[in-house]
């Protein structure tokens, strides 16, 4: 498959999905919650429904998995060499918190690997989209687009993190890496961050699924970056358990 041939379709759907999005965060929108009590809101389902449709369009045989869509068992998911994998609305807490850093995110997995990836942040008005071995872009909010690329760290590291998400097991490592400074980012645009070289590490000790980081996570490949277990395996996709293990996300000065 010759993926640039189909990004720019991709991009499209997720501004539609983004489109829709924006619309209803800037509404007097409800909040429901699902059974693991995380948030839901009518901008999840608008944008998982815009992008399962446009995906469809793009290619009827590529299957699809999205957080907000019913789950394929892990008897057929196991047969899927490549398929979609979408996360409609990640940062459902920066949205209901209305405070802008949520995204919207469509990644191609093949063989386990995010090949290519769509990342838009509706409130920002930025979006970032890669290929494997063919670099990544980002489109700022006056629509010019410009490639990206991870940079050399300084002396002071930038890690990126998330009020929502420091636990003690992330201050003990970010406290390690001796001199740093933090920068705030929610959702998959810590990812963004370092592959447009404004920050240079992203240690995640907590819990994400499969789609939470599958799209930036194929933009910060393109960029030249790379996302490692702490055993030091890349991280994969395609598993049985969707919940990604912990994870380190940076250039590939750390690796």
């Amino acid at each position: 498959m010759h993926y640039s041939s189909i990004l720019p379709e991709v991009i499209k759907v997720a501004d539609e999905a983004s489109t829709k999005v924006l619309h209803i965060y800037q509404s007097d929108f409800k909040v429901s919650y699902k059974e693991d009590e995380s948030p839901i809101t009518a901008a999840d389902i608008a944008s998982h429904e815009t992008i399962v449709k446009g995906l469809r369009n793009i290619s009827r045989d590529i299957p699809i998995l999205s957080e907000e869509g019913a789950q394929a068992s892990w008897e057929e998911r196991k047969l899927w060499r490549r398929f979609w994998l979408v996360d409609p609305i990640d940062g459902t807490k920066e949205f209901t918190q209305r405070s802008g850093e949520f995204t919207v995110n469509i990644a191609l997995i093949e063989g386990g690997e995010p090949v290519m990836g769509v990342v838009t942040a509706p409130a920002l008005k930025e979006a970032f989209w890669g290929i494997k071995g063919e670099g990544a872009h980002k489109r700022d909010r006056t629509g010019r687009i410009h490639r990206i690329r991870v940079t050399e760290p300084q002396a002071t590291k930038r890690v990126v993190a998330s009020k929502n998400h420091m636990n003690d097991e992330t201050r003990t490592f970010i406290k390690a890496l001796g001199a740093h400074k933090t920068i705030q980012a929610g959702s998959s645009l810590k990812f963004c961050r370092i592959a447009e070289g404004h920050a240079d590490i992203y240690p995640r000790m907590g819990p994400t699924s499969e789609w939470d980081t599958a799209a930036a996570h194929a933009v910060l490949l393109a960029a030249g970056g790379n996302v490692h277990t702490l055993e030091g395996q890349p991280l994969q996709y395609g598993k049985e358990d969707v919940l990604n293990p912990y994870f380190i996300a940076a250039g590939n000065w750390y690796f």
